[in-house]
């Protein structure tokens, strides 16, 4: 496979990454009607930009917006990373702050044990960053 071709699956990836989890966080809150706490907002204000930025690259077939993406995607996943400990770790639990009206150590759901909406956040932002690296490595050369 070519090197173009390469970046455009790269690129399409990760915006179908953003795209499922725009939908899934829009999926709980407006039809499951689960109210986002706050984590959960700062969260979502990483990810929806993700779709435009990468949508736009994708469509320019523009490999360079990897360094505009990678930092969105490093933030959230932090944040998703602190709300899922704040949920599951005991320790993060009890030094957790009030988030306002919906606490953050809310589950709304808990698949398996251990599947929680900032889990799934979680393993968006991840893909991200993986695939952007991958991206910027096949692309630091030019």
């Amino acid at each position: 496979m070519d090197k173009e071709k390469k970046i455009e699956y790269l690129l399409f990836s990760a915006w179908a990454v953003s795209v499922s989890a725009l939908a899934g966080s829009l999926y709980f809150s407006e039809v499951l009607k689960y109210e986002p706490c706050e984590l959960c907002w700062y969260q979502r204000i990483l990810m929806y930009p993700l779709v435009l930025i990468l949508g736009i690259a994708m469509v320019k077939k523009d490999a360079k917006q990897c360094v505009y993406v990678l930092p969105l995607a490093v933030i959230g996943g932090s944040i998703s990373v602190y709300h899922y400990l704040i949920q599951k770790a005991a320790l993060f639990a009890d030094s957790a702050p009030a988030c306002g009206r919906v606490p953050c150590t809310g589950e709304y759901i808990n698949l398996l044990g251990f599947i929680t909406i900032p889990f799934l956040a979680l393993l968006a932002f991840a893909s991200i960053v993986i695939l952007m690296i991958i991206l910027y490595k096949l692309t630091k050369k030019e």
